[in-house]
């Protein structure tokens, strides 16, 4: 057995994890085609390298089958019940920051607030016969939040593709999403709440809390726990 390392499969993600270890003498390269999900560690003995999705490393994490993993809080908070209890956050990475937020039509110009939007979602309703829909991904982060700030009157309707395109495209009156920049909701004609994001995520390496290890593995942890000096 060996620790197992994982990190996201392609793209800038990849690159800037692949950057964040190499910087701390821990080697990640990814080995075989394009379409291989193959990589190597140089730098600590008994540690794998997993190439996965992001949106993957959260599950393999809380089932044990991955010892670290680094994804992003927002996609470990999402699909993760009591998160705490699976995985311990160790080092936040410095990339991949983006806030979760809800945004309205920017035309809503007495909407500002949560407090203005649970009036919105009551006229919505009354005027419609139906609740206003809120167009997401994060059901689970969205529906609390929504609670927390006094929200009654509104339904989340899933979206898998580009969430700030269900407003023009009439499947929605609201969206909550994961933004950086804002300029995708300002190019939509949308406005972000003025309220405290839904979360503030980064990329950040995970451990997961299931599998028991023994020396070797333990060993191992330590070594490369040390290098990373976390």
């Amino acid at each position: 057995m060996s620790i197992k390392l994982g990190v996201p499969s392609k793209g800038r993600l990849m690159e800037k994890t692949f950057d964040w270890f190499g910087a701390r003498g821990v080697r990640l390269t990814r080995t075989g085609s394009e379409r291989e999900y193959s990589g190597a560690v140089d730098g600590v003995e008994g540690v794998d390298l997993v190439l996965l999705s992001a949106g993957e490393i959260p599950r393999e994490l809380a089932a044990g089958r991955i010892h670290l993993g680094v994804t992003g809080t927002d996609l470990i908070r999402e699909k993760l019940v009591q998160w705490d209890q699976k995985v311990e956050p160790l080092a936040e990475l410095g990339f991949g920051q983006a806030d979760l937020i809800v945004a309205v039509p920017a035309c809503w110009a007495d909407v500002n607030t949560l407090d203005d939007l649970d009036a919105a979602a009551a006229a919505f309703r009354e005027r419609h016969g139906f609740r206003m829909r809120i167009a997401t991904k994060y059901h689970r982060l969205i529906r609390e939040y929504l609670r927390r700030g006094g929200v009654a009157d509104y339904q989340l309707v899933d979206s898998q593709g580009a969430t700030e395109g269900t407003v023009k495209n009439l499947t929605a009156e609201a969206v909550a999403d994961i933004t950086s920049t804002g300029e995708t909701l300002r190019a939509n004609h949308l406005k972000v709440l003025e309220e405290e994001p839904v979360l503030r995520s980064q990329a950040t390496l995970f451990r997961s809390r299931a599998p028991r290890l023994n020396e070797a593995d333990r060993l191992a942890l330590r070594t490369l726990s040390a290098k990373l000096r976390v």
